[in-house]
């Protein structure tokens, strides 16, 4: 049988990966025209540098990325993929853009079945080259850069070729993912030269990183354009390391570098009570999930049972479930499976899902439902490890900007070439490529895109104005995160950061999963009740870290979660 995200083992690395947390979110910045929240200060400074120098959202964001591509390398950077929602001022509807990574050509679907026909342990397959995607970053950039830009393609990199040649400060957080990774950093003579001291040890922090090799990476793309990545000396470097890897060798070749294309994608919106929520529809199944988790909860009162209610949490996990189970069965890549998203998202069919919910009770099971348009399936549940980053940029102008981006584990898979760290994007398909015969959506196949969880959102009011740029890190827990954010806006009135800042609870299957340490002590205090629910529930730090912007009024007022180092400005 497939097995689900939360093994044992992994549940001790989340464990263990989690940040310590404070009591409450911290004081939200005064309200602006511009802003930009990200979970690194120095991607954040990069972003506004952009807003003041004259560009839009689109300029800002994208410094941030790349500025976190040196500064965060642990979670996000052009060696990864992201995903980009971005509303224009002038605009009816939101673009998105898909920058999610594609297996090489020549991957089949066995390509994490060991020789004895079981799948390899995720320890053995997430370090070296074969966990390697294509990355999309970059071309995601571009694309979207080139149709919104304000600001020439070279002026955003400079923040981050600065911080990469003049060096930057490791923080706490850094430090702490160095040691976590310190033997699977060791195996590539790269990354032990960045993040390791010279006796092995994991760099510290407050230690200065100097990264020359990504500073020339970045010129050279800054210069050149995506053809300097997915072409010449970048993509040799990229497709030489990981077809050396010490461990698990890739097939990748040069032709899959310069073939990849990112890709416009249409935008999945549904209704929630008098506004109007948008995300990224496949190879995401994230954005399909919060619309799901939100919409499913339509039928209560959310409002009146407030922030401290069990009720309110019992259903926020029963939402969860049902949302998820339909994430297992359909969710994959467009362009190879057919996604039934239309039937997904149907207020209909939603409702329909909503009504099993009950207030006074757990459902036995939360199975899959069968939407307009969908095939027999077989479920395929997730195996995602929490990581990533997301950071949202608006401007006096209008425009709003939510991007999630990744490497996908820490430091991905350990690998490193021209300075950036390469991820293990393809650990996020299903190791085994079938169910008692029957194939399911999110295996490995030649030139696909990995299911994901990361779901970049922008909410609307009633008038269609953008009132909410949100997205999360942290793996599968991602559209739980959004989700309860977005009720904690919307339904509880309260300001981003406290939304963000709110106790998480989190299912996988039939396990609720009540985040433990201060940000928690709610909702562990209300782990007797939600036993009596009937829930199994268990309680443990998890690694959570969201980021987002909020319109109050005629201003913005950025969000940060306590859980990490993230910081909003803006002017």
């Amino acid at each position: 049988m497939i097995k689900s995200f939360l093994t044992l083992p992994l549940l001790a690395l989340v464990s263990a990966m989690a940040i310590p947390a404070v009591a409450k979110a911290p004081d939200a910045p005064a309200l602006t025209a511009n802003a930009v929240s990200a979970a690194d200060p120095r991607g954040t400074a990069a972003g506004i540098a952009m807003l003041k120098q004259g560009g839009n959202a689109m300029d800002a964001i994208g410094a941030t990325m790349l500025a976190l591509t040196v500064v965060e390398p642990q979670s996000s950077g052009i060696g990864g993929g992201g995903l980009l929602v971005y509303q224009p001022a002038k605009a009816k509807t939101p673009l998105t853009f898909d920058g999610r990574e594609k297996a090489p050509l020549a991957a089949t679907q066995d390509l994490f079945m060991g020789v004895d026909g079981k799948p390899q342990p995720r320890s053995e397959a997430v370090p070296g080259g074969k966990s390697v995607g294509v990355p999309g970053n970059v071309a995601m950039l571009a694309l979207a850069h080139e149709k919104l830009g304000k600001l020439p393609w070279a002026a955003i990199f400079q923040p981050a070729i600065d911080l990469a040649r003049n060096g930057y400060i490791v923080s706490p957080r850094m430090a702490r993912a160095i040691a976590g990774s310190a033997k699977t950093l060791a195996r590539s003579p790269e990354a032990a030269a960045l993040f390791l001291n010279a006796d092995g040890t994991p760099k510290g922090e407050g230690t200065r990183i100097i990264n020359e090799p990504l500073a020339q990476t970045l010129e050279a793309i800054a210069k050149g354009g995506p053809d300097a990545f997915y072409k010449g000396e970048t993509a040799k470097a990229i497709v030489t390391r990981v077809t050396t890897a010490p461990t698990n060798p890739s097939s990748m070749t040069l032709a899959d570098m310069a073939a990849y294309e990112a890709k416009a994608r249409p935008p999945v919106c549904a209704d929630y009570r008098r506004y109007k929520v948008c995300g990224m529809g496949p190879p995401s199944a994230g954005g399909i999930a919060v619309l799901a988790i939100l919409k499913q909860l339509e039928g209560f009162d959310m409002a009146k049972l407030g922030p401290d209610s069990t009720v309110a949490w019992h259903l926020i996990a029963e939402s969860q479930r049902l949302a998820f189970a339909d994430r297992a069965m359909y969710g994959g890549d467009g362009d190879f499976v057919p996604v039934p998203v239309e039937g997904l998202v149907a207020a209909d069919y939603l409702k329909s899902r909503g009504a099993l919910i009950k207030a006074d009770a757990t459902m036995p099971k939360a199975p899959a439902g069968m939407p307009k348009g969908a095939k027999p399936r077989t479920m395929a549940p997730g195996s995602e490890v929490p990581s990533t980053t997301h950071f949202a940029a608006v401007d006096a102008a209008g425009n709003v900007a939510s991007l999630t981006s990744t490497v996908e584990g820490s430091f991905g898979s350990s690998l490193v070439a021209g300075g950036m760290v390469l991820n293990n994007e393809l650990t996020d398909f299903s190791f085994e490529p079938s169910e008692k015969g029957a194939l399911v959506a999110n295996r490995v196949q030649g030139g696909k895109r990995p299911r994901s969880s990361m779901s970049p959102t922008i909410v609307y009011d009633a008038s269609g104005k953008p009132i909410l740029a949100i997205g999360a890190a942290g793996g599968m827990t991602i559209p739980a995160q959004v989700a309860k954010a977005i009720v904690g806006v919307l339904d509880w009135k309260l300001p981003v950061g406290d939304a963000i800042a709110l106790p998480q609870i989190y299912v996988n299957d039939d396990l609720v999963v009540v985040e433990a340490g201060p940000q928690g002590e709610r909702l562990v205090a209300m782990i007797p009740a939600l036993q009596k629910l009937g829930h199994k529930v268990v309680s443990f730090p998890l690694p959570l870290k969201a980021n987002g912007i909020e319109r109050v009024g005629s201003g913005w007022r950025g969000g940060v979660d306590p859980r990490s180092e993230g910081v909003a400005a803006g002017f």
